[in-house]
């Protein structure tokens, strides 16, 4: 039996309630990140970070959201671990390798060390070689950064990438 007099009284505790669940979630503390996770952040930021700072320009930040994506892509990348691009919004930088042993420090290492191919008054790469991933991190317009890293192919290999907001590598314009 529904008593139409008591319906405005129902909606305001349901209300009521909804906003004290809601205000009590916004006092709860985020979880805090497991250690592997920081340390995986730290291996990423830290040479790309260095080989910024090492050029005057303020380091790159950890973005949730960019981090999200960088999950979403390379779990597509599970099952194949195919080097390729996810075509997003964003700059990226993508890495494999066989086994599964490799480290995000080991895939910026890869990326930054393509340094000793980029040749800033032509604006390209030496000798053929590839160095966008190095010019995506130095970037000067990029601020924020997010990666992710799987093992992928039945262990056989490991796929990473890293996402960059506002991305980078524009033709015709240099990095810094």
């Amino acid at each position: 039996m529904f008593f139409p007099k008591l319906a405005p009284l129902i909606i305001l505790f349901f209300l009521q309630n909804l906003l004290i669940s809601n205000s009590i979630n916004a006092l709860t503390p985020p979880k805090a990140k497991p250690r592997s996770q920081i340390n995986a952040i730290n291996q990423f930021l830290t040479l790309q970070n260095k080989a910024r700072v090492a050029l005057r320009m303020p380091p790159l930040v950890w973005d949730a959201g960019l981090a999200r994506y960088a999950d979403m892509y390379a779990r597509q990348r599970r099952q194949d671990c195919l080097l390729r691009h996810s075509n997003g919004p964003f700059g990226e930088n993508i890495f494999w390798g066989s086994g599964d042993r490799w480290t995000p420090a080991q895939a910026a290492m890869a990326w930054v060390g393509e340094q000793r191919w980029y040749r800033y008054g032509s604006n390209s790469c030496y000798g053929g070689r590839e160095c966008g991933h190095y010019t995506q991190i130095v970037w000067k317009k990029t601020k924020r950064i997010g990666c992710a890293r799987v093992t992928c192919f039945g262990g056989r290999g490991v796929f990473m990438t890293c996402n960059y907001f506002p991305p980078g590598n524009y033709i015709g314009e240099k990095p810094y």
